[in-house]
């Protein structure tokens, strides 16, 4: 398995990114059976979760990020997304996702930065 992140960039305070993660070489009814979440850590930081989406189809976020980001998947293409508005210089940092199977993280993305600007 391979989590491939991207969509991170440079963007001025107020403006809005979206981040995708592919998970390479999974089948796609493992991808359906999966949790996955998106984290991040900025410098000097401990890695915080950011949002979950659960196989059954809940969601979760951190209380920094709720009523501005939203999680989201699509089964049929074995991606993860992460839709972020609003945004902050404090949600300066690197962007991981991860999958959770059998109550452990056990693959991570490699990280895509997102910077945001006052």
């Amino acid at each position: 398995v391979q989590l491939q992140a991207s969509g991170g960039g440079l963007v001025q305070a107020g403006g809005s990114l979206r981040l995708s993660c592919k998970a390479a070489r999974m089948i796609t009814s493992t991808f359906w059976n999966t949790d996955f979440f998106w984290y991040r850590q900025a410098p000097g930081e401990q890695r915080e979760l950011v949002a979950g989406s659960r196989r059954d189809g809940s969601t979760n976020y951190g209380d920094s990020v709720k009523g501005r980001f939203t999680i989201s998947r699509d089964n049929t293409k074995n991606t993860l997304y992460l839709q972020m508005n609003s945004l902050k210089p404090e949600d300066t940092a690197l962007y991981y996702c991860t999958r959770r199977s059998q109550g452990s993280y056990d693959y991570w993305g490699q990280g895509t930065q997102v910077t945001v600007s006052s």
